[in-house]
């Protein structure tokens, strides 16, 4: 037999181990040259056309590598070392070491390279519709043609050239470091196989539990008033992130085998066949991966945060621009409206129209201020605010002595809180107009350029704020007007938003349109959900693969205890019962895990990106369940096939 035969029978009798590993390769590069392809497609100029969005997609294409050179290394250290008692029969034969390792390369260069090939070509075929999901979460009105990019193909396959000559090194060292002994121990030295629970391990298990709970209980707290400088705020949120990921590493170093100890000690060590094979194989064998499950769970916990909080922002994008514009169409110039109005009188687009007079005023709201984050450049004692008139706002009806405080946002709500009652001072040129605080409303009555910074707007009687008026300092107070607009019949906003544009009031600072304001959140949203929902995806694909492959491992080396429990009298069926409980462990953990850290890092911070919490969040996490639990699935059918096999 001469070498070539060797390699396409060894590629024959592996191919059957390697399918996934095929399939994530043959993902990962398809969504990396669909992905760079985007950069390069003439159609995208209109989403890529600013610095954000261009420097987006690259960041997200470095990622990307990143996630998969990770893979693809660690799949390729997984399987050289399962091939580790094939080398060592090579070289029992007396095939030299540089022989084996060009074998190994011929080999995994046929299933890379027809991976890269076959991806490659998927990619292209995938870009068109990858812009088209682009295009529809952006909004973007435009054509996705299919575009093949030579810049795109050149960078795919230097890329990926790169990662297998990473491959090749590190195969040449393990082949170059290993005797033809320690080859025949590599597999059963992979697993650290614990007989007994130390008392070292049961009081990290304790501890790894106490860092999750206690940075749980902080991120709980950081938005709450607690930390109320910048460096406070700081540290807290890196006590978080140490405290929970040593506690995820502590948790499957030793709280796994720790609670699985309490349960096999609570039924006095008699375990029925479902519990043998589940609860101890998970004691004996997740400690060692404790490493690994603690990146994925990490890495899970983040895809899970990130992909939550784009959503969050894109499903709360039409409630937040209208916080920031709460007409259709919003002005500050009486002659710029009238013009906008005569506008659409002729075009028969019925509307009407909101006036509401603002003063910028100085107040002193030091006996109402309840917290403010140090940092904030923030003195209470002559807090600019928009003034308006409770003639001006409907359903508000004030005494000559009373305020009240309304368009309040969440996110300033953290930074700088009043209280529900107090006293406030209005600093007027000459005199100094005391008032009763009468409480925060949340409705936005006045356009952001009126709130800049997110400070709310003071409601005041009609008598004082003509007060006010008279009483004006020129050098730090002024007087202008809010005009709103909005369109009756909400099928003509589009017609009236081209009128806005041909009339170049969309160029004006403080001119706003509401449908432009919606289409440039969506777009700058859509764009970030875009970005890390493909990085997600990519990352859930190659961990799950990672998991799926410790488990073919795990299977293999179990097989004899397989074969005996057959022989004992054990059927298919009640093996099966315990394997599919012990991937309801090796996959439900690091995901139920990955979900409560997801979890708690959203609530801690999500009012910062949207207005919405639950629905968006649900749908993120319930679709990673169910991509995850896919690979769960396909281990117990691996399992099942090996199962059949033992006799």
């Amino acid at each position: 037999m001469n070498i070539n035969q060797l390699i396409f029978r060894n590629l024959k009798k592996n191919i059957k181990n390697y399918y996934l590993y095929v399939f994530a390769l043959i993902f990962s590069v398809a969504l990396y040259f669909a992905f760079v392809t985007l950069q390069y497609d003439p159609s995208m100029d209109v989403v890529e056309g600013t610095v954000k969005g261009a420097a987006g997609i690259r960041a997200g294409s470095v990622l990307l590598v990143a996630i998969v050179s990770v893979f693809l290394l660690y799949a390729n250290n997984l399987f050289i070392k399962r091939r580790s008692k094939e080398i060592g029969l090579f070289q029992l034969i007396g095939m030299t070491k540089n022989k084996i390792f060009r074998l190994l390369s011929a080999e995994n260069a046929i299933l890379y390279f027809s991976s890269l090939a076959i991806g490659i070509f998927i990619g292209f075929s995938a870009s068109k519709f990858m812009i088209m999901v682009l295009f529809k979460l952006t909004g973007v009105d435009a054509i996705a043609t299919l575009h093949f990019s030579t810049k795109a193909l050149i960078q795919t396959v230097i890329v990926f050239v790169v990662i297998y000559l990473f491959i090749l090194l590190m195969n040449y060292l393990f082949i170059k470091r290993q005797t033809i002994l320690s080859l025949f121990r590599v597999l059963s030295s992979t697993e650290i196989r614990v007989k007994k629970l130390s008392k070292l391990e049961a009081v990290m298990g304790v501890f790894g539990i106490g860092l999750i709970v206690i940075g749980y209980y902080v991120s709980s707290k950081l938005f709450g008033g607690d930390f109320t400088t910048m460096t406070e705020l700081s540290l807290a949120m890196l006590f978080i992130l140490g405290s929970v990921i040593i506690g995820t590493y502590l948790f499957y170093k030793g709280s796994v085998s720790f609670i699985f100890h309490l349960i096999r000690k609570k039924k006095n060590g008699y375990l029925n066949i479902n519990e043998v094979l589940s609860l101890s194989s998970i004691m004996f064998r997740m400690k060692s991966n404790a490493l690994l499950l603690t990146v994925i769970t990490t890495v899970s916990a983040l895809a899970i945060g990130l992909l939550s909080l784009s959503y969050i922002s894109y499903f709360s994008a039409g409630e937040s621009a209208k916080d920031n514009v709460p007409a259709d169409f919003t002005l500050t110039d009486v002659n710029d409206a009238n013009e906008l109005k005569d506008t659409f009188k002729r075009n028969q687009i019925a509307f009407s129209e909101t006036k509401i007079n603002v003063l910028q005023a100085e107040a002193n709201v030091k006996d109402i201020l309840e917290t403010t984050m140090d940092g904030m450049n923030f003195d209470p004692n002559v807090m600019t605010v928009s003034v308006v008139s409770d003639k001006d706002v409907e359903g508000v009806d004030l005494s000559s002595d009373e305020t009240v405080f309304t368009g309040y946002s969440d996110i300033m709500s953290r930074f700088v809180s009043f209280k529900d009652t107090g006293e406030i001072e209005w600093n007027m040129q000459n005199e100094t107009i005391p008032q009763t605080f009468k409480g925060l409303e949340k409705e936005y009555v006045l356009s952001l350029n009126f709130t800049a910074g997110g400070l709310p707007t003071a409601i005041v009687d009609d008598s004082v704020f003509n007060r006010m008026k008279q009483n004006l300092n020129p050098d730090i107070q002024k007087e202008s007007v809010y005009i709103g607009i909005d369109i009756q019949d909400k099928k003509e906003i589009e017609k009236a938003n081209d009128i806005f544009h041909q009339l170049g009031f969309h160029k004006a600072e403080t001119y706003y349109s509401l449908n432009d304001m919606i289409k440039s959140q969506k777009q700058l949203f859509g764009l970030t959900m875009f970005i890390v929902g493909f990085l997600g995806l990519t990352f859930l694909i190659t961990s799950g693969c990672i998991l799926y492959f410790k488990q073919m491992d795990e299977s293999e080396d179990e097989k004899p205890n397989y074969t005996i429990l057959r022989k004992l009298g054990f059927s298919q069926g009640d093996l099966l019962r315990g394997i599919q409980a012990k991937q309801l462990f090796n996959f439900g953990i690091p995901l139920g895990i990955g979900l409560l850290h997801g979890y708690f890092a959203v609530q801690s911070g999500w009012f910062l990106f949207g207005t919405e919490l639950w629905t968006p969040m649900f749908i993120v996490m319930g679709l990673y369940t169910v991509l995850y639990s896919i690979f769960g699935l396909l281990s117990v059918l691996y399992y099942k096939k090996v199962i059949q096999d033992a006799l």
